[in-house]
């Protein structure tokens, strides 16, 4: 484990901690911050299209990113842990536009895997991009429906051309997938897309998977 680094820096530079200890060369592209970051105020910024990947401990609803993740359940309207907070501080206009989308085009649910994007209405960002993860207890233990999830929520932020987007842990919850097996996914996911967006960053909302993040991006 390798300590925290706030600067976001281009492959081709180094990227070195407070201590000047070099990162290996595969870290360079993933930056860490086990400091609690609650908003985008202390964010990195990114001169002449630097793009990377960022992985924070804090609180998804308050990102100042174009769009953030929910991890959703399938009838989009609303649950617990991430879902549950983003609806709250996304306030009843959220509600009522993921209502519509039931009445419309998705009658029959959200399907695992699948993304949508709807307005941000009282959160910092812009959008909220909600994607269903697969859930182990049902049995639905397949990593192609997890990185599913990370791609498609990529393909949704640039339909509506978000440059920034942040993500939580999918699955790492409730739906019983293991944290470390979830960083691995979700970075092996992002990972060839990151020269399409100026951030790509995780918020995660514990030490633990902030832990396993570092882990999987130390193994890749």
């Amino acid at each position: 484990m390798f300590p925290a680094s706030r600067e976001l820096i281009p492959p081709n530079r180094e990227l070195r901690t407070a201590s000047r200890e070099l990162i290996p060369r595969r870290h360079r592209e993933v930056t860490f911050s086990n400091r609690e970051v609650s908003s985008g105020a202390d964010a990195p910024s990114y001169p002449g299209g630097v793009s990377g990947i960022e992985c924070i401990r804090g609180d998804i609803t308050t990102q100042r990113v174009d769009a953030i993740v929910n991890a959703a359940n399938s009838s989009l309207l609303g649950g617990g842990g991430v879902d549950g907070a983003i609806h709250r501080a996304a306030g009843p206009g959220l509600l009522d536009e993921c209502r519509r989308l039931r009445g419309t085009s998705l009658a029959d649910g959200l399907p695992v895997g699948r993304a949508v994007a709807t307005g941000g209405h009282d959160l910092p960002a812009r959008w909220v991009i909600h994607t269903v993860g697969p859930n182990r207890h049902r049995g639905e233990s397949d990593p192609a429906l997890l990185a599913a999830c990370f791609s498609n929520s990529l393909d949704a932020a640039a339909t509506i051309g978000a440059r920034t987007i942040a993500f939580p842990a999918v699955s790492a919850g409730v739906y019983g997938w293991d944290a470390a097996e979830v960083a691995r996914v979700a970075l092996g996911a992002v990972r060839p897309r990151v020269q399409d967006f100026e951030l790509i960053r995780f918020v995660l909302f514990s030490d633990r998977l902030l832990n396993a993040f570092i882990r999987a991006a130390e193994d890749a």
